[in-house]
C-alpha cells in the first residue's frame, strides 16, 4: 500500500486525528486536524492520546521507543533510550544535579544504553530529553529491536560526509567546520556547552520571543537564561552589562513572529565585552541569509527545510570563520551523541533536491502571504519581508523561508472555525514538502498563553509552514476555510 500524497490528500479531517504525517514510518509531525484536538492532545486526553500514532520526537516516544522501553519495566521508574553512553551519562548528570536524593542508573536495553530514572528523577529525565534532543530517534530504535537492517559504518560515514558538504557548500565555509547531531536541539547542546569552556557557569541571553526550547535548554539544563523581548539596543546593553551572559542567543528570524534583531548592531555590543553570539537558522536559512560574519556559533534543525520530508530528526553545527573565539570553540567541541548511521543515510537522501525546493518553499510562501494581506477577515500576517533587520542580512536573490503566521480579525472564534475547515495537514513542525498548519501559541505555551499574549503573541495566531502545492490551489484551500 503507498504512501498518502498529503499534498493533494491532506489530513485535515476529524477522522485523521493521529495519522503520521507524512505517511511513512519514521514521521515526526502527527495530525492534529481539529481545535479541539489540539485542546485535547494539551491537556493529555485519553482519547485523544490513544488515537496519536506517533509524536513529535522530542515531546514523546516514538510507538518503536515504547516498545524498547517496555522490554524493561520496573514499578515506579522511567526509561529513557540513548544513541550513546555518554548522552545517557549527560542525562544522569542532569538528574543528579536536579535531585541529588533521587535514584537514577545506566542500563543497556536492547543493545540501548538508557536511563532508569526513580519518580523523582523522572520529571528532570523527560526535561532533559525534550529540551536537548539528545534521545534515540525511532530508526535507532527499529535497528536495536530488529526491525531494520543495519547499515554499515562506512555507508553511515559518507552520508554524513556528504552532508557535512553539501552543508558546506550553502554555507560557503568548511566542511570541518560542521558537525552533525541527532536534533537541533541536540547541536544547540553541543554549542552551549563549548561555549562553556569560554565563559564557564553562566546563563545565558536571549533576545526577541523565543522558539520554546531553545529559551527553556539553556534555563533547564545549563546555568539559567535571561530574555530581552524588544528592539531598544540600549535594553540589550544594559541587560549586557547587567547579567554578564556566557552568550547571547538569536534566532533568524524568531517563531512564529518572524522577527530578526540588528544582528550586526549586536555583534558589536557582544564582542566589546568578550560575549559570543549563537543563533539559529532553521526558519531563515543559509540559502537566504548571511550571518556568519556577526555571528560565533550557528545551530540549524536539518529536520526542517534541509530536509523537507518530515521523518528524519536531525542538527547541525557551525563553528563561524570569523569568531574570535573560533579555534577555542573547534577544540571544545565534544558532542554527547552524533547524528546515527541510519539518520544520516535517510538525511542525505531526503536533501539531494534542497536547492531547489527550498527556493520554491519561499516562492510559495510569499505568494501566500501576499494572498492572506489582502483578504477581509486577516488582521495582520507576519512574514519576514516586513522586518528590516531580516533583510539586512539577505543574499543577493534570496528569499524569506517557508514560514508566515497570522492572526484574524475576530479573535479566537474565528481562527478554530478556520482552522477546523483548512483543507491542508495540520499539525506540530515545519519545512515538510506538503502544507503544515498548526495553532502555534496553543501547542507551544498552552500554560502560558497570558504570558505569550503580553509578548504579543494571540492565543489564536495560526502558523503555516507553506509547501509545494500549486499556489493557487492552495489560496483556494485558504479563501474556502476564510469564507466558511
Amino acid at each position: 500500500m503507498s504512501a498518502r500524497d498529503l499534498l493533494n490528500d491532506p489530513a485535515w479531517q476529524g477522522s485523521d486525528l493521529g495519522h503520521p504525517l507524512p505517511d511513512r514510518p519514521h514521521a515526526v509531525s502527527v495530525a492534529l486536524p481539529r481545535w479541539q484536538d489540539v485542546i485535547a492532545y494539551e491537556e493529555n486526553e485519553p482519547e485523544c492520546r490513544t488515537a496519536l500514532q506517533t509524536i513529535y520526537p522530542r515531546f514523546g516516544f516514538h510507538p518503536l521507543l515504547q516498545q524498547v522501553t517496555a522490554a524493561t519495566s520496573e514499578t515506579g521508574s522511567t526509561l529513557w533510550p540513548y544513541p550513546s553512553t555518554a548522552a545517557a551519562s549527560e542525562a544522569q548528570t542532569h538528574c543528579n544535579r536536579k535531585a541529588p536524593e533521587a535514584h537514577t542508573r545506566i542500563i543497556d536495553v536492547e543493545e540501548l544504553p538508557c536511563l532508569q530514572a526513580d519518580a523523582e528523577a523522572t520529571p528532570h529525565a523527560k526535561a532533559f530529553w525534550q529540551h536537548t534532543g539528545l534521545g534515540a530517534s525511532s530508526r535507532v530504535a527499529a535497528i536495536a529491536l530488529g526491525r531494520e537492517q543495519r547499515p554499515s559504518a562506512e555507508e553511515g560515514n559518507m552520508a554524513r560526509l556528504t552532508i557535512r558538504e553539501r552543508l558546506a557548500a550553502i554555507h560557503r565555509t568548511s566542511s570541518s567546520r560542521i558537525s552533525l547531531h541527532p536534533a537541533g536541539m541536540a547541536a544547540l547542546h553541543s554549542a552551549l556547552s563549548a561555549v562553556q569552556s569560554l565563559r564557564p557557569g553562566r546563563t545565558t541571553l536571549q533576545l526577541g520571543f523565543p522558539y520554546v526550547d531553545v529559551f527553556k535548554q539553556p534555563k533547564v539544563v545549563f546555568h539559567g537564561g535571561d530574555l530581552v523581548m524588544g528592539d531598544d539596543l540600549s535594553e540589550v546593553e544594559v541587560a549586557l552589562d547587567r547579567l554578564e551572559p556566557g552568550a547571547v542567543i538569536v534566532e533568524l528570524p524568531s517563531n512564529p513572529l518572524l522577527r530578526c534583531v540588528d544582528l550586526p548592531a549586536i555583534a558589536e555590543l557582544t564582542r566589546h565585552r568578550g560575549i559570543p553570539v549563537i543563533a539559529d537558522d532553521t526558519i531563515g536559512t543559509a540559502f537566504n541569509l548571511e550571518a556568519l560574519d556577526h555571528i560565533d556559533l550557528l545551530f540549524t534543525s536539518l529536520t526542517k527545510s534541509f530536509a523537507g520530508r518530515g521523518d528524519v530528526m536531525a542538527g547541525s553545527l557551525l563553528v563561524s570563520p570569523s569568531s574570535s573565539w573560533s579555534d577555542q570553540l573547534m577544540a571544545a567541541l565534544n558532542p554527547a551523541a552524533e547524528l546515527s548511521d541510519p539518520d544520516a543515510i535517510a538525511l542525505e537522501q531526503a536533501s539531494r533536491d534542497v536547492a531547489e525546493r527550498v527556493p520554491q518553499l519561499d516562492r510559495n510562501c510569499l505568494a501566500l502571504a501576499d494572498q492572506l494581506q489582502q483578504h477581509p477577515a486577516v488582521e495582520r500576517v507576519l512574514h519576514p519581508r516586513h522586518c528590516l533587520n531580516y533583510k539586512a542580512l539577505m543574499r543577493t536573490g534570496a528569499g524569506y523561508g517557508c514560514l508566515l503566521s497570522f492572526v484574524l480579525k475576530e479573535g479566537e472564534p474565528k481562527a478554530q472555525r478556520v482552522y477546523d475547515a483548512l483543507r491542508v495537514s495540520k499539525g506540530p513542525s515545519l519545512g515538510t514538502n506538503f502544507t503544515l498548519v498548526c495553532p502555534y501559541t496553543q501547542l507551544a505555551h498552552y500554560n502560558e498563553l497570558p504570558w505569550a499574549e503580553r509578548c504579543g503573541v494571540p492565543s489564536h495566531l495560526l502558523r503555516v509552514s507553506v509547501g509545494l502545492e500549486n499556489p493557487s490551489e492552495l489560496w483556494e484551500r485558504f479563501e474556502l476555510a476564510l469564507d466558511a
